[in-house]
């Protein structure tokens, strides 16, 4: 470690190696799934042949996109690394440190509104905290925990993908970076790149969830039967989460650049504000790896329920390395690091609130 300055948005994996895995409390056997970078959820035994998947996270909330959207994303965000498990949403544990603006009557709409999508998504709330605290501010209000409830042979995590699987995307990259800037900055993006894109980056809010890819995905069969890996592109977008779960998996990728789908909003948005849009923050965008035989089962159920997902490469031997091709040339396929959209979010955020 170095004393440069911080990174904005998670830590560096070499953090997490050297300071977060070896510090992770007490020993227990019911853990089958501990803390790894790069991968969605753990998992816990809670009784013979039954295990718990168990995700944390920020919650979320941007007053500015109305309450109860944003209660929606916020349960979404952490619904969707659950999901990932591959097994039934069940329970959540909500701990909101507010500011102290916020009132009774806002408090309240927000919380029924977390409450409702929690309902719709099968997910009993069953603890939490709830405060208002000075030096609390949107849109970090807290923290939840989300659990998933299943078989414990009908699990996968991104730790899970194995030589020869196809390697999947559903929807495409820079989901959420754009569409947090179109429901955020609606004015700013029309002078920006017009009416019509920042309509069109505005509607991709609705996508910014992985929860309906995953059930599509796992209702196919999972492991030796077709999903073996799921993750979505979260911070650092799918070239992340696609360098996140092979090293997770302990494998290589030979990944088409040219068969990533780029929404055409997320490439006028993201070209705008300086984003590579293969590097920038996509909630709703899932990398699956599956069994070649059940690959085209996986396209026609994502399509079946309007997930557009396409096969952009393979899993290879972790010899072969993580290789991205491009034109027919080939370089390493490499981790961003730092994710760009924290810091124009901030930037354009902390400028509207001036105003």
């Amino acid at each position: 470690m170095t004393d440069k300055p911080p990174q904005i948005g998670k830590i560096s994996a070499e953090f997490f190696r050297s300071v977060i895995f070896p510090n992770l409390g007490a020993d227990s056997q019911k853990v089958l799934v501990g803390p790894r970078h790069g991968v969605d959820v753990g998992i816990v035994e809670i009784a013979e042949g039954t295990v718990m998947a168990l995700t944390a996270d920020p919650i979320f909330v941007v007053p500015e996109y109305g309450w109860e959207r944003a209660a929606w994303f916020a349960v979404h965000i952490l619904a969707s690394d659950a999901a990932t498990s591959g097994l039934p949403l069940a329970f959540a544990a909500f701990d909101l440190n507010l500011p102290v603006s916020i009132t009774d009557p806002e408090l309240k709409l927000l919380w029924t509104s977390l409450s409702n999508e929690c309902k719709a998504l099968g997910i009993s709330v069953v603890t939490g905290h709830t405060a208002r605290y000075e030096g609390c501010n949107y849109p970090m209000v807290g923290g939840a925990m989300v659990g998933a409830v299943g078989a414990s042979a009908k699990y996968v995590t991104p730790a899970m993908a194995e030589v020869e699987d196809q390697v999947i995307l559903t929807k495409g990259t820079g989901i959420e970076a754009t569409a947090l800037l179109g429901v955020t900055f609606p004015e700013l993006l029309q002078e920006a790149v017009g009416e019509a894109t920042a309509r069109q980056a505005a509607a991709l809010f609705s996508q910014m969830t992985v929860v309906q890819d995953c059930r599509t995905a796992a209702a196919i069969g999972v492991r030796n039967r077709g999903v073996t890996a799921m993750h979505d592109a979260t911070e650092c977008g799918v070239y992340g989460a696609l360098v996140e779960l092979a090293t997770a998996s302990e494998v290589g990728l030979r990944i088409d650049r040219e068969a990533i789908p780029v929404p055409e909003s997320v490439s006028r948005v993201c070209g705008h504000f300086g984003m590579n849009p293969y590097h920038a923050i996509s909630e709703g965008s899932l990398v699956v790896t599956c069994k070649p035989y059940r690959a085209q089962a996986l396209l026609a159920a994502l399509g079946g329920v309007s997930i557009q997902a396409a096969i952009i490469g393979e899993v290879t031997a972790k010899e072969r390395g993580m290789v991205l091709v491009e034109g027919g040339a080939e370089r390493e396929l490499r981790h961003p690091g730092v994710d760009p959209f924290w810091a124009v979010f901030g930037e354009l955020l902390a400028h509207h609130r001036k105003q």
